[in-house]
């Protein structure tokens, strides 16, 4: 799988509350963020969590977030690793 983003773009996590484990924190869920850099392809800690023989194996993304976006407060950045499955494209138009 070859990554489908690149360091600058824009993208918006998921707003899931999946079934079981996962690795996206409840605080960045739904909100806008910018990639820093891709980490490499590593197996995705929900399947492993879910004792998946064959987990997916995904490209693996640094994302930056503006503190204030998230808390409200904040002059600082925080930065999350997600797996390319939990984030999505923002469009041109924000949504």
């Amino acid at each position: 799988m070859t990554p489908e983003f690149r360091a600058g773009e824009r993208v918006r996590v998921r707003a899931v509350d999946p079934v079981g484990h996962t690795r996206v924190p409840r605080y960045v869920r739904g909100h806008v963020g910018r990639i820093v850099e891709c980490q490499g392809r590593w197996a995705l800690a929900d399947d492993r969590a879910a004792g998946v023989a064959e987990p997916r194996v995904e490209p693996v993304y640094t994302v930056a977030f503006a503190a204030g976006d998230l808390w409200g407060a904040g002059g600082h950045e925080v930065t999350v690793d997600l797996w390319e499955s939990y984030i999505e494209q923002v469009r041109r138009d924000g949504s």
